[in-house]
């Protein structure tokens, strides 16, 4: 099958999302299907506002359907709700082609952490966006219920899975602090919930490994704390590795693949009973989940490393491409295009995290 996937999301940048369309994009090809990926990279692109290291792309109504119609595939997938996401929907609503779509972020709670906008507001905003999907994806039990309760339809799993040649135990004199070292991976932005790590009274060391808008502001007030940048491929397991427990203070992720990440590394996770840790963890004993995080992150120490490898051993990418296959909705690419009258719907300006709006139709 020739697959396209068109994101939002892809790199230079380095989250969850893009690790996670890049190792079902590797399990698709290995399995014999030809996947093409439309990102920002491929677009003149802006600096998100409030987030400068994130960069969207405009313009790309233009373009996007020479590229789609060049590439001729049997079928769509739009991962994310961002201008690409729009504009591709747009297309594939004139065309009336049949797409998929994914719930990768908590996109209304990321705009009421920067701007005043109600969370029905950005709701009714999303759930627009996915209307017309064949099927919106959903990594979480925990999610798939609360999108339903917001009116969503079209819910399908789609799960995760962990790289566990890459992310294994690894000797921890790597990193020489005081121990025990708590450790964050991850984007360092309000959403995260950062404060809630940083301020704790905790033995040891904490480390911070990732990059983000409030880094400058965190360094200044959490002089203690390890920031350590961005790290990538091998540089950032042995970091993982190195940690003696993971913290994840974030309230708002819709998974939390670096969940996974550590527990192949063999690190207990310490987080909040929350959407994310509880649908990847559940009640199994490889992490510690309280409204207390002090507690989570001294309980969670107690946790053998063993047990939390060999939970990790049980997700694969493989079958996560796999669901990910069966969710997709193929076409006929060649066929005749039907006329569009009436199908489409009028272009609304996708929201940016400040409340504003990009002031014209993706």
């Amino acid at each position: 099958m020739n697959i396209l996937i068109i994101t939002d999301a892809w790199y230079p940048q380095v989250n969850g999302v893009v690790r996670t369309l890049s190792k079902v994009r590797e399990e698709l090809e290995d399995m014999g299907h030809t996947v093409a990926v439309i990102g920002p990279d491929q677009f003149r692109t802006v600096p998100l506002p409030s987030y400068p290291e994130i960069r969207v792309a405009v313009f790309a109504g233009r373009r996007l359907p020479r590229l789609i119609d060049a590439i001729k595939p049997d079928a769509i997938h739009i991962a994310t709700e961002g201008p690409l996401g729009h504009a591709a929907r747009r297309y594939c609503l004139r065309r009336n082609r049949p797409f998929t779509t994914a719930y990768h972020t908590r996109f209304p709670e990321y705009v009421r952490d920067r701007a005043p906008i109600p969370l029905s507001w950005s709701y009714a905003f999303v759930r627009r966006f996915h209307r017309h999907s064949e099927a919106v994806m959903v990594a979480t039990p925990s999610i798939e219920t609360m999108l339903r309760q917001r009116g969503f339809t079209n819910l399908r799993r789609w799960t995760r899975g962990v790289d566990t040649k890459l992310f294994h135990p690894r000797d921890k004199g790597f990193l020489t602090d005081a121990r025990p070292i708590s450790m964050y991976v991850g984007r360092v932005a309000v959403e995260k919930n950062l404060d809630a790590f940083l301020g704790l009274d905790l033995p040891g060391t904490k480390y911070v490994v990732g990059d983000g808008p409030q880094m400058a502001d965190f360094r200044l007030r959490y002089p203690d704390v390890r920031f350590v940048g961005s790290r990538h491929g091998e540089d950032l397991a042995r970091y993982f590795a190195a940690a003696d427990v993971f913290v994840f203070p974030s309230r708002t992720d819709t998974f939390g693949l670096v969940l996974l990440e550590a527990l192949a590394s063999g690190v207990p996770v310490a987080a909040y009973p929350v959407p994310g840790p509880m649908d990847v963890v559940g009640d199994v004993d490889v992490a510690c989940l309280k409204d207390d995080l002090r507690e989570a992150v001294l309980g969670a120490l107690t946790i053998p490393a063993e047990r939390c490898r060999a939970y990790a051993l049980q997700f694969s990418w493989r079958a996560s491409a796999e669901q990910f296959l069966r969710n997709l909705r193929p076409f006929h690419f060649d066929d005749p295009v039907p006329d569009p009258s009436g199908t489409a719907e009028p272009s609304t300006p996708p929201i940016l995290p400040t409340g504003r709006t990009t002031g014209r139709a993706a």
